[in-house]
């Protein structure tokens, strides 16, 4: 392998682990020498400092690891202070809106509302800060219940949940028809 591929490999290796490696490892994985790779890698650390890059390469105790350089934290700090910015697909949405209006609620019973598994629907609103958990259920195995947050209210502009939007009596049975419906053509294919 040349030495231009050898170099990508180890950079590969390095950016992926994240943490440290050793040496050893390395050497193992591109198959050469100990002092070869060492070689190979502090000229490697050379380049990087010589570019000017954003990262580079230390080394601890036999070990190598792939870093920010120090000068590039400010920056850092400011890209992790920006707000993150989340779109809600139409399941989320769903979910989210079955568990402000039913909450607090397991998603073993906000799958059997929808119909269909929804681990990753409530995890991403966990994630998003929409959803929390706010207990367990009294039952076996102790389900977490979920319910919103402030941040959902905040998003949604309502100051509590009774200002969410109800539903009166007739949507409630259009939507039922509707899913009846529904399930009677899957069960028909």
């Amino acid at each position: 392998m040349e030495i231009k591929r050898l170099e990508g490999v180890i950079e590969a290796i390095l950016f992926t682990m994240g943490d440290s490696v050793e040496l050893s490892r390395i050497a193992a994985a591109i198959e050469h020498d100990e002092e070869t790779t060492r070689k190979i890698i502090h000229n490697m650390m050379d380049k990087y400092k010589k570019q000017d890059r954003g990262v580079q390469i230390i080394e601890l105790d036999g070990a190598f690891q792939m870093c920010t350089k120090p000068d590039m934290y400010e920056y850092l700090i400011r890209i992790a202070k920006q707000p993150k910015k989340y779109v809600l697909t139409d399941v989320q949405l769903e979910t989210l809106s079955i568990i402000a209006y039913r909450q607090p609620i397991t998603k073993i019973e906000i799958e059997k509302i929808r119909g269909v598994k929804s681990d990753h629907a409530v995890n991403k609103l966990v994630e998003y800060n929409l959803v929390c958990e706010v207990g367990r259920l009294d039952a076996p195995g102790r389900p977490i219940l979920f319910g919103t947050t402030e941040e959902f209210l905040r998003r949604f502009s309502v100051h509590s949940l009774d200002e969410l939007p109800s539903l009166n009596a007739e949507q409630v049975e259009n939507f039922k028809s509707e899913a009846e419906e529904e399930v009677q053509m899957k069960l028909n294919i």
